[in-house]
């Protein structure tokens, strides 16, 4: 809902300031024109990307899943390949490692430990084999990715990221406030598809969420984009792994910038690329998720859901 108009019209130096929606906006003396304070006010105020929620039950469960409400692991990086499949879908290759200290960026940003270079300034983290399982199978987890009748069922479900004010950054922010005895969060299969709602904290967990989307990569433009949350998330930038979040845990960030994703994968500037965003929540108690990017997102095809009961 738009804001009103704060204060009046007032002489400044020839030009006249109005504060508009919450803006500062200058009017040019004559001219009839107005320059808004907004830098990037020529974008728009929000983006909507459509995505597939599946929905499974919890292992122990009658029909429950082996992979949901079976682990607590921490966060773990190289259970899938580098590079999606031929369906477009992550591969599990293996337990990975646990993350014991996060690998940072020179401006202090968690990133991948395969994006880690010492001579860029960044600060080497530390690994260590897993003690435990993350994922049962090869084939348990590309469950997490398809429709299979009586494993899951799904459903379309839009996010929508806003422009925060006065910036190029687009925000989806779902979280659970630990603050409160609510379980907030990112819950989009709630009172639906199984419906198995949580009797303790009133939600339906045990879900995944895939999205394709797609945008311009533009040389030097400082363009980034940034997970937090929980548990499993994997972001692949043209079919190549460039968020790593795995595992069962509590809420983790990770960015990647893209200039140094281009210079590694050979992005040129000008084209257009995928983006596909894969995230699982797996157990309870929490269930958080936050995007925070400079790219400018387009719609892609929905990924194909074959039913949306089983």
């Amino acid at each position: 809902m738009a804001r009103g108009t704060h204060g009046r019209n007032a002489a400044v130096s020839a030009a006249g300031i109005i504060a508009v929606a919450g803006l500062t906006v200058v009017s040019l003396p004559g001219t009839g024109r107005a320059l808004s304070s907004d830098p990037y006010a020529d974008l728009p105020a929000a983006i909507t990307l459509a995505g597939t929620v599946r929905d499974f039950r919890a292992a122990g469960t009658p029909g429950g899943h082996a992979d949901f409400e079976a682990y607590n692991t921490g966060h773990r990086v190289g259970l899938v390949a580098a590079e999606l499949d031929a369906d477009g879908k992550p591969v599990y290759i293996g337990e990975g490692k646990s993350v014991q200290t996060q690998y940072r960026d020179s401006r202090g940003r968690n990133i991948m430990p395969a994006m880690y270079d010492q001579s860029k300034g960044d600060a080497a983290g530390a690994l260590a084999s897993p003690s435990s399982r993350a994922v049962t199978s090869q084939a348990t987890m590309a469950q997490w990715w398809r429709d299979v009748p009586g494993t899951n069922m799904a459903k379309s479900h839009s996010i929508v990221l806003s422009r925060q004010p006065n910036t190029n950054i687009y925000s989806f922010h779902e979280q659970d406030n630990e603050s409160t005895a609510e379980r907030e969060g990112f819950f989009p299969a709630d009172n639906d598809l199984y419906n198995d709602m949580n009797p303790t904290y009133h939600h339906n967990y045990h879900f995944t969420y895939e999205l394709s989307t797609r945008f311009v990569y533009k040389q030097g433009g400082g363009q980034t984009f940034t997970f937090v949350g929980d548990d499993d998330v994997y972001v692949f930038i043209d079919g190549k792994l460039a968020i790593d979040v795995g595992g069962v845990h509590s809420a983790v960030s990770q960015t990647v910038d893209l200039d140094r994703f281009a210079s590694k994968h050979g992005l040129r500037d000008g084209s257009t690329y995928s983006l596909k965003f894969f995230f699982a929540e797996r157990r309870t108690t929490r269930s958080n998720c936050r995007i925070d990017t400079t790219l400018f997102l387009l719609p892609a095809e929905l990924p194909k859901t074959a039913f949306l009961f089983d």
